[in-house]
């Protein structure tokens, strides 16, 4: 039985390039500017959940990072940043799953998270994701999550998104973990449109 969802993803990875699409970056700044402020040691080990072919798996590497974990529904995004890292890639452990469905076998220091759970505009999705979020992390992880803000798409790659500003993400992780920071990013598309997106530090109790 085929799934519609990684059908989906594969096709957009299989025929757009990876530095065309809209959420392209090509230095994941937000990104690591949150991770530097935790300031934790290189043995921590970091999940980028829709990791994809994100660069940010390879600042990590350059930066001396030894326990990464990249996680896609789409084997040919994660094809890209395998062969662009080369001789590292079997440093980094590659997952390719739909998070929803998902069951993390182990616990991350840190789980980042951009512009997946956006992706999850029905109620019993992002109660899955939660699930595999709480299994996949222990007291005191650290959540670094940005979705499209109320004023950013309301599609993206030709499917539906939900929205959020920091009150309506809290509302969606409150009860297991507390927000430390949220700002709001404006990202220029390769294209040079402007999306604005919502971010978000959380910390499990």
């Amino acid at each position: 039985m085929t799934d519609p969802k990684r059908e989906h993803w594969d096709e957009v990875y299989r025929t757009k390039a990876a530095d065309s699409v809209s959420w392209y970056q090509p230095t994941p700044g937000p990104s690591l500017r949150a991770i530097d402020e935790l300031q934790l040691p290189v043995t921590a080990s970091l999940i980028d959940v829709g990791g994809g072919a994100s660069s940010l798996v390879d600042r990590l590497v350059e930066r001396g990072w030894l326990d990464l974990t990249v996680l896609d529904i789409a084997a040919p995004a994660l094809d890209i940043a395998k062969t662009r890292l080369e001789d590292e890639t079997a440093r980094i452990a590659w997952v390719i799953d739909d998070v929803t469905v998902w069951r993390p076998e182990r616990q991350y220091d840190v789980w980042h998270d951009r512009a997946v759970f956006h992706f999850l505009t029905e109620p019993e999705q992002r109660l899955a994701y939660r699930r595999a979020l709480q299994t996949g992390t222990s007291p005191a992880s650290v959540v670094i999550i940005a979705t499209f803000a109320p004023d950013g798409p309301e599609r993206c790659s030709g499917l539906p998104v939900q929205r959020y500003d920091a009150a309506a993400l809290v509302n969606e992780f409150s009860s297991v973990f507390a927000l430390e920071r949220e700002w709001r990013e404006e990202h220029m598309t390769p294209r040079g449109g402007r999306q604005w997106f919502q971010w978000c530090i959380f910390r499990r109790r």
